[in-house]
Parts: C-alpha cells; structure tokens; sequence
C-alpha cells in the first residue's frame, strides 16, 4: 500500500491498521505531509514511511513485537524510565516507547505478529516451551543495529519485485531471524536450551555446570577451564563451537540470573550489595547489564516483588 497524505486523522489510522495503540500526539498540521509505504508479509508487517511535522508519538503493542527506527535530526526515543538511543532502532512487545521529533522523519517498521512468531522460532529451536518476550529495548551493540537496518534496506528492495506467496513468507521468516539476530530475547535461552540438551560436548556441559553451582563465588574463566580439566583457549572454542558464545558471557548471564532472582524475592538488603555479591563491583555497570538482559531497572524488580 502507498499513498500521500496531509490529514492528520487518516494517517493515524492508517498507523493504526497496523498498531492499534499508536498514536501522533502534539502534531502541527500546518506543516505535516505524510508518504506511507507499507506490505503484508506471512505474519510480519513491513512499514516505511516519510513524515514531515513537529511529532510526539506513542506506541505500546498488545499481541505484536514492534521494531522500529526513527532517522530524523534531533530525533528522542525514550521510555518512562529512560531514553533510548535515537540512533538505533528498539523494540517492544508491550512496553509503551515514545518518540518525538520537529522536522523531516523517516520512519523504518516491522510488526510482527506475536503468536506467529512465536510459532515460527519453536520450529527453529525444537523448543516448544519457548514463550516469545524481548529482553531488552535496544540492539545488542551498534553493529548489531547496522546489521537489522542493512536487513530492512534488502527487504525494502525485495518487496520492489512481484514475490509469490511462498516467497513473501520466506521473506517475511527472514525479517523475523534478523530481528531476533539484533535483539536479546528468550529466543536466545531457548537456543542455548536445545544447544546444552543436542549438541554441547560434556567439557561444554560440565562447564555450565560449573558455573551454575558456583556462579556466587569469585570464580574466573580460567577457574572454569582448570574445572573442566582444559586450557582457557580450548573452552572459549568449545563454547564458540558448541553455543556460539563466550564462557565469559555464560557466566554473566548465570550471574545476572543470581542477583535477578535474589531481587525478585524483595529483599531488602541494598542492590550495590546485591550486585557485589554476585561479582558486580561498580553498580552501575551492574544496572546497565541487568537492563539489557531484563529490560528494566534492578530496582522495578524488587518493586514488583513488593
């Protein structure tokens, strides 16, 4: 779908088609015109659009997974906790995002359908417990976002052609590994799951064993490869190998899991202390890894267990 507009009311609905929650806020129709371009793929919504005006947005999907890249100068993404780098695209599964800009925007989408997607990634993992949720707003490092931009811009191109049904739906899985590819989510445990159950030799498996049993002491990498009996090289090969990881990162996602489980039982005990525990010694380089892995502050667990 393409068309052209300058009427405030229909581009919100037509917005909305495709997120019902969205919402342009704070808009000058004195200076607004609107070029939407837009395609339905299997289970997946590709939405490109230019937007000319002074603009403050909302969106918070209920049933989607919603990625999505504003590209304007002095362009401001933020949720109600923090501001998000404008730079990058984010996601969302629900939780409300805000954007605001004043001059021309581009405006780069996809919006998955949760469900489908959900289905779709069971099949990739074999994991059929797998339950779809994003663990973190932003892409997991700059590379990360140039690489779902470079993915959108090939869809883009893509879509220019006639594709058959067939094709579209394997565009649209595509989009989908992309964005799983740039974002943290359970997709990622869920691999790691299938990938300790078929694939991991025991050095692999006897090493997370290690680190889940001792994840709370001051334990290093090399601790955990003199513990399995092999050189600190051989493990982090064994790990690329088997998990496409790093026994560092597996440590740090045990560790965070520790102290995620500790808040979640509302002690009252500080977090600096918490985090130390669990082998954090600067607090907030603790915050920014627990939001990344959760999406949320340390503290917004403890006042949930509250």
């Amino acid at each position: 779908m393409r068309f052209e507009s300058s009427d405030v009311d229909s581009v919100q609905s037509t917005w909305r088609q495709f997120v019902p929650s969205a919402q342009l806020q704070s808009v000058d129709p004195l200076r607004f015109h609107f070029d939407w371009h837009s395609s339905d793929l299997d289970g997946v919504a590709f939405v490109r659009y230019d937007l000319d005006a002074q603009v403050r947005s909302l969106a918070a999907p209920d049933g989607q997974l919603l990625v999505c890249r504003v590209d304007a100068p002095h362009a401001r993404s933020w949720t109600d906790s923090r501001d998000l780098d404008a730079t990058r695209p984010w996601i969302t599964d629900g939780r409300p995002v805000r954007a605001s800009w004043d001059r021309e925007a581009q405006v780069r989408a996809l919006v998955f359908d949760h469900r489908a997607a959900e289905t779709t990634l069971r099949r990739i993992t074999g994991d059929d417990s797998l339950v779809l949720r994003s663990t973190s707003l932003s892409p997991r490092s700059a590379a990360h976002a140039r690489r779902w931009e470079l993915a959108f811009a090939r869809l883009e191109e893509q879509l220019a052609a006639e594709l058959t049904p067939a094709l579209r739906a394997a565009r649209g899985r595509d989009a989908l590994i992309a964005t799983v590819a740039a974002f943290d989510s359970t997709f990622d445990e869920a691999l790691l799951r299938v990938a300790q159950r078929r694939a991991a030799p025991s050095t692999v498996r006897r090493a997370l064993a290690y680190i889940d049993e001792n994840a709370h002491l001051p334990i290093t990498v090399d601790d955990v490869a003199a513990a399995c009996f092999i050189s600190t090289r051989g493990l982090h090969y064994a790990f690329r190998r088997a998990l496409d990881t790093t026994p560092a990162a597996a440590l740090r996602r045990a560790r965070l899991a520790g102290a995620h489980a500790e808040l979640s039982r509302g002690t009252t005990t500080p977090i600096a202390d918490i985090a130390r525990r669990w082998g954090f010694s600067h607090p907030s380089r603790f915050a920014a890894a627990y939001r990344r892995a959760y999406g949320s502050a340390p503290s917004d667990a403890r006042r949930v267990a509250a």
